[in-house]
């Protein structure tokens, strides 16, 4: 009987493991449904707390702490921790301590709802919220002791989407790991002119200027941040609708640009449609969008016609919203999320004159224009002490609208309805053992910086001069005996407002890296009394003839090399002045010096007039350590550079759309597929073929282009216009179709209707040269000739081409979403099956075939109990799997099958008395 059981458990457990077609994980909790299930038992001011993210200063949360309140009595729906409201402390305990501050935030509200009355008990996890953008101070919030990612525009200048992907998955595994769950780093903003004139410059915090290539590096990042979380992070991309066109700080003042609605779709947009209604998959997918405060000037087509700032314009912001590529996205949960309503731009937007600033005003606003989740930041109204009570009476001000008005109370039971769903795709269970990390952080916060050398060393760019012309500008790298003299651009930061001040790139960071890379210790390449470091501060007091410069001015006279390392030369800063008065006024003393300068910040503060005095100009885009590295290597022509700006550069007259144009100095290859059937057409070309194709009269055949490369050698942005051109010889009649390229290539089909000679190219321009398709068409069928001719070369250096790698990133094929497919299934069957068989053998030649079989059934049910474990995301689960993809399913098992043989080996024990003692037997 006892036998029985055991099978139709195991029978049970079996089936309850497979992989259901249209059965997901995801799928398994009905989401929509938890979350009016969860709406239907909120109050009225749990449910109106859920619209807020709020900040509060410092680490404390204690009970009489206006956080612990916000959290505990009015059930607000997260927090954000930033390094100006001081939320994090001084390495090296940065990442203990804001682990254990979002883990005591999260507890509180678990806290909150086990002291309420067991009827009204709800538990709905914080989102906690943080700006991680990349490359350090000031874009990150995080300055220490996590690993040290590249910023945007440096992984932008690799063009490889699988870096973008690989630094998402390790900003996702780590902030993952100290619980953050909402990540609000992510800018998409295509910088399409660039301007460092005007204070709005977004610098390196872009991945570039062209569309295309900003929202393929946008789904990457995202896709690697799902996969780097395990899924347990909600992605919010900004400054939606675009910034990059602003012509101020939007955190200062509400900046105005001219553009239409069509404008938008073209450039700005763009990004966002590729990672919303236009993405790939849903692991390229953003879940959310933080619209910023920019109006627009000419919107519906008038010029003259402005819009209010787009994040409390109803009608400007649901028209955008309402386009297809959005539509689609929003009807599928995506929600939007006002930018940081507390900013002076704000302030000054609502209250010019000064004469008083209503947070509950601005706060109704930004809602009733479509945003679902409102970011108070540090908001004040004029009649308030600070932003805590500020927030209160904004709280409590849409608790009682929600009461008085019903059209008010519908639209905010919409945005909680969005918002607990998406809660629950984070948390299928609201539980504090799922939201609550209880990792060892050394196990995810690897601090490794092979990946941003990586991307170093594939965005470091040689802007300026080119080539084949630096081998005769700087045929040498320094030698032995020569003297180089560093000058570096000091900022300096600080973690909190107590916390000590440090350097962004140090002033003697090149000198050291060039020591240890080419010092006495690595092969006396440099001597070490031949090098200084200064900075451009120390350059400012030289050129005042300060006395207190003197040795600086003894250094640059006696250098061979003087090496730039700069950050930022946004016009009418002090460094920068300093900078363009040195080549003014100090013309003599570069006679017969080399000048290198390398931009760890944008490259396109300098005009033409600055890099003409420049022997070398490169581009790093980010200055952490790995970046400095490279630039030592790149100093000694160790390495060479294979990177490209991905952006305009003015100076240069290097301008990103002409060089994402096609090469004109290539042949556009040509290839022929099988003739396409009449009576089965199919969207699918057919396969080239191994023998010479048939081609008659009647039928179709189908043409497409190998990759066509742009100036830089990679291949040409989707929607590259391509145009082939069919010829009949003697009649002379032609076809055209214009089409547009994906990934990099294009493809036509064309009807042949009449028998003879056919001739077929392909332009775009202005590459105009390809092969040549020749076809001699019958009833019978005919033959083809395929024609490679030599372009003439034009006045421009074709570029070394640099191959691309793949910037699809291919999942297991044995699983899907995380967890195992069918495929994948079958195989952890088999190894528990077979695991469980090769035991039954074991047992049966030691004991009788009923305790074997016992034995046996108990290491398989075992083992599918940890593997439904798994599946069913129980407790525990998720610390366990943390992106390990199948091995992390197959150690379950195996662990599995060993407690089953240990309870089969007790429950044999107490079956025949083997446990007692012998005096007892």
């Amino acid at each position: 009987m006892r036998t029985r059981l055991l099978s139709v458990f195991l029978l049970l457990m079996m089936l309850a493991s497979l992989p259901w077609p249209g059965f997901s994980v995801q799928a398994q909790a009905d989401e929509a449904q938890k979350a009016e299930q969860l709406l239907a038992r909120l109050t009225p001011e749990e449910r109106v707390g859920q619209l807020f993210l709020v900040t509060f200063d410092g680490t404390q949360i204690e009970p009489d702490s206006p956080i612990f309140d916000l959290i505990y009595n009015y059930h607000v729906g997260g927090v954000v921790l930033t390094s100006s409201n001081n939320n994090f402390i001084a390495e090296p305990d940065t990442v203990a301590g804001a682990f254990e501050l979002v883990s005591a935030l999260q507890d509180v509200e678990w806290q909150r709802s086990l002291d309420s009355e067991a009827e009204a008990r709800t538990y709905i996890p914080l989102w906690v919220g943080i700006a991680q953008e990349g490359g350090g101070p000031p874009n990150d919030e995080i300055y220490s002791g996590l690993t040290r990612l590249p910023d945007q525009m440096a992984i932008g200048a690799t063009w490889n989407p699988m870096l973008a992907n690989e630094s998402g998955q390790v900003m996702g595994r780590e902030l993952s790991a100290l619980g953050f769950n909402m990540y609000l780093g992510l800018s998409l903003d295509v910088l399409s002119n660039p301007n460092p004139s005007i204070s709005a410059d977004l610098s390196t915090r872009v991945f570039g200027g062209d569309p295309y290539w900003v929202g393929e590096m946008g789904r990457a990042f995202i896709a690697g941040m799902r996969n780097g979380s395990a899924g347990r992070m909600t992605l919010m991309v900004k400054h939606f609708p675009g910034r990059g066109s602003t012509d101020r700080p939007t955190e200062l003042e509400v900046a105005t640009v001219r553009r239409s609605l069509e404008d938008l779709k073209n450039t700005e947009l763009a990004p966002f449609f590729a990672v919303t209604g236009s993405a790939p998959a849903p692991e390229n997918t953003a879940d959310g969008l933080l619209v910023s405060h920019i109006r627009y000037q000419g919107f519906q087509g008038n010029i003259r016609a402005t819009t209010r700032p787009i994040s409390f314009d109803q009608q400007a912001l649901g028209q955008i919203l309402s386009l297809p590529q959005l539509a689609t996205w929003r009807q599928n949960g995506g929600i939007i999320v006002s930018d940081d309503l507390g900013t002076p731009a704000v302030r000054r937007f609502y209250d010019p004159g000064q004469q008083g600033f209503s947070a509950r005003l601005v706060a109704r606003d930004a809602f009733l224009a479509g945003n679902d989740l409102l970011y108070l930041g540090n908001i004040q109204s004029s009649d308030m002490l600070d932003n805590y009570t500020t927030v209160l009476r904004v709280l409590d001000f849409f608790s009682q609208k929600y009461r008085e008005d019903p059209a008010f109370a519908q639209r905010v039971d919409e945005s909680v309805r969005r918002l607990l769903t998406l809660k629950y795709r984070l948390y299928p269970n609201f539980s504090l053992s799922l939201v609550r990390p209880d990792l060892n952080l050394d196990e995810q916060i690897t601090r490794s910086n092979e990946l941003t050398f990586e991307v170093a060393r594939q965005s470091a760019s040689l802007l300026s001069p080119s080539r084949a012309e630096l081998s005769t500008v700087l045929p040498e790298p320094p030698g032995q005996r020569e003297y180089i003299v560093f000058i570096n651009d000091t900022q300096t930061y600080r973690q909190c407002s107590e916390c000590p001040e440090q350097f962004i790139l140090p002033p003697n960071s090149l000198q050291n890296s060039v020591l240890a890379l080419y010092g006495p210790q690595t092969g006396a390449l440099v001597t070490p009394s031949n090098l200084s470091s200064h900075s451009l501060d120390e350059l400012a007091l030289y050129l005042n003839n300060d006395p207190a410069a003197d040795q600086l001015g003894n250094n640059l006279r006696r250098a061979n090399w003087i090496v730039f390392s700069i950050l930022d030369l946004t016009e009418g800063r002090a460094q920068e002045q300093t900078f363009r008065r040195f080549f003014e006024e100090r013309q003599s003393l570069l006679l017969n010096k080399r000048v290198v300068l390398f931009s760890f910040g944008a490259p396109y503060y300098l005009d033409a007039t600055d890099i003409s005095n420049l022997s070398a100009y490169y581009g790093m885009y980010s200055e952490s350590a790995p970046f400095i590295e490279v630039a030592a290597r790149l100093l000694f022509q160790e390495i060479t550079p294979i990177g490209a700006s991905p952006v305009s550069i003015p100076g240069l007259g290097y301008d990103l759309i002409s060089a994402m144009a096609p090469n004109p100095n290539q042949v556009i290859p040509l290839l022929l597929d099988l003739p396409v059937p009449t009576e089965a057409p199919t969207d699918e070309p057919t396969p080239e073929a191994t023998a010479e194709p048939v081609i008659r009269t009647g039928e179709s055949i189908a043409i497409r282009t190998g990759v066509i490369l742009d100036h830089n050698g990679r291949p040409v942005p989707d929607g590259t216009v391509v145009r082939f051109t069919l010829t009949q010889g003697e009649s002379g009649l032609g076809q055209q179709i214009e089409t547009t390229t994906s990934q990099g290539t294009a493809r036509a089909t064309f009807r042949l209707d009449q028998a003879g000679m056919v001739e077929i190219r392909a332009t775009s321009e202005p590459a105009i040269v390809s092969d040549v398709i020749l076809l001699n068409v019958t009833s019978e069928g005919g033959t083809v000739l395929v024609i490679t001719p030599t372009p003439e070369p034009t006045a421009t250096p074709e570029p070394t081409p640099i191959v691309t790698p793949e910037p699809v990133v291919r999942e297991n094929p044995l699983m899907s979403e995380g967890y195992p497919n069918i495929f994948g299934w079958v195989l952890v069957m088999l190894v528990l099956v077979g695991g469980t068989g090769t035991a039954y053998w074991l047992f049966v030649q030691i004991l009788d075939a009923r305790w074997a079989i016992r034995w046996a059934m108990l290491i398989l049910l075992g083992g599918l109990a940890t593997y439904n474990y798994l599946i069913f995301e129980l407790p525990g689960a998720i610390a366990w799997l943390n992106g390990r993809g199948l091995a992390a399913f197959l150690q379950a098992v195996i662990l599995g099958q060993i407690f089953g043989f240990a309870a089969g080996w007790a429950w044999r024990s107490f079956a025949t008395g083997a446990h007692k003692p012998q005096a007892e037997k």
